[in-house]
């Protein structure tokens, strides 16, 4: 999925799903398939009651509900493209709607629908210990979250169940542009790599091309959220292809 680079790094869009239909996201994969840089994409399954997503994406989600968009969909929607892409997909999913789908049918039809790897940000350890086995046993990749709060102690054991990346946030509390990153973000990212040989990919707050830049021969991938949500939103109205044609310019600008 993600290489650990010294210097070079990924840029991991995320996408919500659904918004602002299935048919933007859908083309929106298609887009970023082959864009050099792009080292993953994170999609992003709707949910009614998100713990850390900021006011962008909560929007965006919530009209992803309103317009009937389920997993199901999710699935079968970029199920259509399995074997046509080759950049690999993340589901970053709240387990509560993993418990609802059914934990083994989720990862099954994840698998399915050509998933590479399932990000979990609401299920810590021990917790995750068991469906992350799940995970991995279906030749999925897992991934979880580190907090620049998370203790010594609960880093090591988040970091010994993620086997495609760690996923850092760059702050406490919600996602969201922001005009710079936290001034002790090298030291807690340096330290999380000297405890996993894992990649380590920072999240929350990257929205521009100089968050990238500062997190080159640092971090391993940069994930940019919100302003590729906003960029979709001012562009809702338009058809499909324009809205992943814009989304392909603007992570363009970023990996440039």
């Amino acid at each position: 999925m993600i290489r650990r680079s010294g210097e070079k790094i990924a840029v991991l869009p995320f996408l919500a799903a659904g918004y602002p239909t299935l048919d933007a996201t859908v083309e929106t994969v298609r887009s970023l398939d082959g864009v050099a840089g792009v080292g993953a994409i994170e999609i992003g399954f709707p949910f009614s009651d998100p713990i850390a997503d900021g006011p962008v994406i909560q929007e965006a989600f919530n009209d992803a509900l309103k317009s009937g968009v389920t997993s199901q969909r999710v699935f079968q929607s970029l199920g259509t493209l399995r074997g046509k892409v080759s950049v690999p997909l993340v589901a970053m999913v709240s387990y509560s709607i993993v418990f609802r789908y059914g934990p083994e049918r989720f990862v099954l039809d994840a698998k399915e629908a050509g998933f590479s790897g399932i990000l979990v940000p609401d299920l810590p350890p021990p917790e995750a210990d068991v469906f992350c086995a799940m995970v991995r046993r279906e030749g999925l990749q897992t991934v979880l979250l580190v907090a620049p709060t998370t203790t010594p102690e609960r880093r090591q054991q988040i970091v010994k169940l993620c086997s495609g990346f760690v996923y850092y946030l760059s702050v406490s509390g919600v996602t969201g542009e922001r005009t710079s990153l936290p001034t002790d973000l090298v030291e807690k990212v340096r330290g999380l790599k000297n405890a996993t040989m894992v990649p380590v990919c920072v999240g929350f707050g990257i929205g521009k091309r100089e968050h990238v830049q500062q997190l080159e021969g640092l971090a391993d991938g940069a994930i940019v959220g919100s302003a590729i949500v906003r960029k979709m939103r001012e562009h809702r109205e338009r058809d499909a292809k324009s809205i992943a044609g814009e989304v392909a310019r603007l992570v363009k600008t970023l990996v440039a």
